[in-house]
């Protein structure tokens, strides 16, 4: 079967070529027709502070960079959650914030 498609599109070559303009226009069209729906912003409000301190162990890193930053970021009004992450030579705290806090 696929043999007589390809032979029928070898000997039919402009109604191939019409087929295939007519699927590029009704595909355009098509596009144009599309609703645009806009997805609103989910994300929350977050801040990252990211510390590199490459001769430290992790759990260094813990007690001497997230730890600390963790005890600093307390403070400020807003506060949602806050998470850290400490690795070799790393610490991530992530610090999300209430919607209306700018």
């Amino acid at each position: 079967m696929l043999d007589k498609i390809i032979q029928f599109s070898i000997n039919n070559k402009l109604v191939v070529g019409i087929l295939t303009l007519f699927l590029i226009g009704w595909g355009t069209y098509s596009l144009t027709q599309l609703p645009i729906d806009a997805v609103p912003d989910i994300t929350d409000n977050q801040v990252m502070v990211i510390t590199v301190s490459p001769t430290l162990a992790a759990q260094e890193v813990e007690q001497l960079v997230t730890f600390p930053v963790e005890q600093t970021m307390v403070s400020i009004p807003g506060i949602n959650d806050m998470r850290s992450f400490s690795r070799f030579g790393l610490s991530i705290v992530t610090i999300v914030f209430e919607e209306d806090t700018d």
